[in-house]
């Protein structure tokens, strides 16, 4: 649940800083007439709706189990950040390209171009502090391994899209910026265009990159590596179990099940068997919150 809180939060972060940033930028856009700042805008907008839709996610990922979906529906996150990345790829990063190509076949040098400066100066601002505010939600569980490790290994499609997002946003405004001003220096329109057509590159690139992540945790993906390891560890040290076979793990969601095939300390009885294993099962809870189904296979060999 806590893991759902922080992924909530950053969420929310992006989208008070995207809203923000979008009308600003599309209102530069409209009165500068530069096509850097109506991609910029475009992205923002596009971002307030991929937010949203992450919200939707993980309200469907909480409906309660069914005869159909006896495991939850706990994916159902992952299929909307998926949503979220094709959305990125292209009304963001395809239509940047395409409107920075446009400007780039009919050259027009922007009106009042200081005024995309200083709303692409807030537009930093903001979205550094959208940022820090996901990033701080990623060290809570991101724990010693380094960012990109985490990105890497995450089962949290949501933080995963957010901080995916807030970066390209970074890296776009940055260049948009560069182009307004080389636009000004140089009086010529042509690096507006070019701009926007860098911006749109780098969404493309995040959206695949984003796109490909999500895209494993879809099909279906265990445990990240360190609670694999930490839940090995904690059936090995149960007095109750003499040897693990195997252990197999399912993510879903913010939900986990473990399938775990084991030889059993104490085979005196039937009964004495399952209540061991029901001992194991509630500890195994206890210690792994986010661990909702457990199946054990008792047996004698692998």
């Amino acid at each position: 649940m806590s893991h759902e809180s922080g992924s909530i939060k950053a969420i929310m972060y992006a989208l008070g800083a995207n809203g923000g940033i979008g009308l600003a930028k599309g209102f530069a856009a409209w009165y500068t007439g530069s096509g850097a700042m109506l991609a910029e805008a475009i992205h923002s907008f596009v971002d307030c709706v991929n937010q949203l839709l992450l919200l939707v996610g993980l309200r469907r990922a909480k409906r309660p189990v069914s005869a159909d979906h006896p495991l939850g529906y706990g994916k159902a996150i992952y299929f909307w950040s998926f949503i979220v990345a094709l959305m990125l790829f292209s009304m963001g990063g395809i239509f940047s390209i395409y409107e920075g190509v446009h400007k780039l076949m009919n050259p027009e040098m922007p009106e009042s171009p200081w005024i995309a400066v200083g709303v692409l100066i807030f537009a930093v601002l903001l979205e550094l502090a959208s940022l820090r505010g996901a990033l701080v939600e990623v060290k809570k569980i991101q724990g010693k391994r380094s960012f990109l490790k985490w990105f890497r290994v995450s089962r949290q499609s949501e933080l995963i899209v957010v901080v995916g997002e807030d970066i390209a946003a970074l890296v776009g405004l940055s260049l948009a910026l560069t182009a307004v001003l080389a636009t000004i220096i140089a009086g010529n329109p042509v690096f507006d265009a070019l701009g926007t057509i860098a911006i749109g590159v780098v969404l493309v690139l995040v959206a695949v990159t984003v796109g490909i992540e999500v895209k494993s945790l879809l099909i279906g993906e265990s445990a990240d590596p360190e609670t694999i390891s930490a839940l090995h560890n904690f059936l090995h040290e149960r007095p109750e179990i003499a040897q693990v076979y195997s252990l197999i793990t399912l993510q879903l969601g913010t939900d986990l099940m473990v399938s775990a095939k084991v030889r059993m300390q104490e085979i005196v009885s039937v009964a004495r068997m399952i209540k061991d294993i029901n001992q194991v099962e509630s500890a195994l809870k206890t210690k792994f919150p986010q661990v909702r189904w457990v199946f054990f296979e008792p047996d004698l060999q692998d």
